[in-house]
Formats: C-alpha cells, structure tokens, sequence
C-alpha cells in the first residue's frame, strides 16, 4: 500500500508557541540580516504566511540592508485601540511584536531561533507604536555574555544606537519623514522588554478569543 504524506498547515503568527520556559522566546526570522527584501506574515491571509510586501503591485524593497536577523514574536499582538501613556499615547500597529536579533548567524526566512530578550525600543511610526525587541539568538557565541543592555553595550558597542538609527532613517529615502522614539530615545531594559512582550501576548489571547474585533486579520 502506497504511503500518503500529510503535511499540516501552521500559522507562524498563531501556532508556534511563544515561550520555551526559562526565558526563552520562539523568534521567527521574516527578514534574515543583510538583505534587503521587506518579507513580512500577511496577517490577512489564512496561515499568516511569510510573504514579500507588496505597494501598488510592487515587491517591496527596504533601500539597504538590515544588519540583523528581523523578524517576529509568535502570540504577540499590538493592539490598535490601546494608547501607551508611557509611549506619547502612541496606539498599536495592528501587529505581532517585532525582534532584532544581532548574533552574528545570518537566518533563513522563516526559521525559528530561540531566543532571550535584552531590551526594547519604542518606535513611533506615524503615529503607531511598533516595538523592536532587541534579543540574541541562544546559540550565538556571546549569548551567555548579555543579559540586558548594559551588556549589549559592552559586548556589541554601538549596536543599539545603529538599531534605532536604522529604523529612524529606512523610510527617509522614500520621502517620508524619520521616525521616533518614545522613552527617552533610548533602549529599555530587559524587564521593560519582558514586560512588553507579556502585555502583546494578552491582547493576542483576546484577539484570538475574539473578545476583541479581529476586522480584517487573520485567526487561523
């Protein structure tokens, strides 16, 4: 008798569980470092596949490449009607939480990396705030090295400072103006990262229990 593979289809937005214990994420890597393709869930679609952004019909291209692993958090959800008061009131972005991932591996789209929170960056773009988890891959060299910020700073001297310069500047290029940064425009530390990525998690667990509308976002 013939054997029939079966192959189940997963959301890597929905499906992929959040937390390893002990401190440890599931990061899923959308954009791998040095590249330049702006490949991202299609939180629209069933599945939630990793896909090219497109505008008007185009592939979309960041203008350079990103230097580090960037990707998502699983089971993480920025809510679009909750206003940060520490963060200028900036509303959610409608989407998981994102990583900057600075190990020196270069990951494959859609490959799943464990890693541990260092810190948090408080991006405001027009108006909606978008986090950018700053973390390192367990299997990275340096990875028992850095544990918060600080030891990024001695460990990868410049590295946060490169990060928000990135983000700030990526879109300049289009004509459009930079973008900020709440709390001080600088790193949070890795409690205030934890603490970020605990509070996206529940609003993904309501979104998905639909105690909150999804509108237009995928649930499966």
């Amino acid at each position: 008798m013939e054997k029939v593979l079966t192959f189940e289809q997963v959301s890597p937005w929905h499906d992929v569980p959040l937390q390893l214990g002990d401190g440890v994420y599931n990061f899923i890597v959308e954009i791998p470092k040095e590249s330049s393709a702006k490949m991202e869930v299609a939180t629209d679609e069933p599945f939630t596949p990793i896909k090219q952004d497109t505008k008007k019909g185009k592939l979309r291209y960041y203008p350079y490449n990103i230097n580090w692993n960037y990707g998502l958090l699983p089971q993480t959800w920025e809510d679009p009607s909750f206003a940060n008061n520490e963060v200028d009131g900036a509303f959610g972005d409608n989407d998981p939480v994102d990583v900057v991932e600075i190990g020196e591996r270069r990951g494959e789209i859609g490959e799943i990396l464990k890693i541990k929170p260092l810190g948090a960056l408080a991006m405001i773009d027009e108006g909606e705030l978008d986090w950018k988890i700053v973390a390192i891959s367990l299997d990275d060299p340096k990875a028992a090295l850095v544990n918060d910020v600080d030891d990024v700073e001695k460990h990868f001297p410049g590295t946060l400072t490169a990060i928000r310069d990135w983000f700030r500047d990526y879109k300049i290029p289009d004509g459009k103006p930079a973008n900020k940064f709440g709390l001080g425009n600088k790193a949070a530390n890795k409690d205030y990262a934890l603490k970020v990525i605990k509070e996206t998690n529940e609003s993904w667990a309501k979104l998905v229990k639909r105690s909150i509308p999804a509108n237009d976002l995928s649930l499966v």
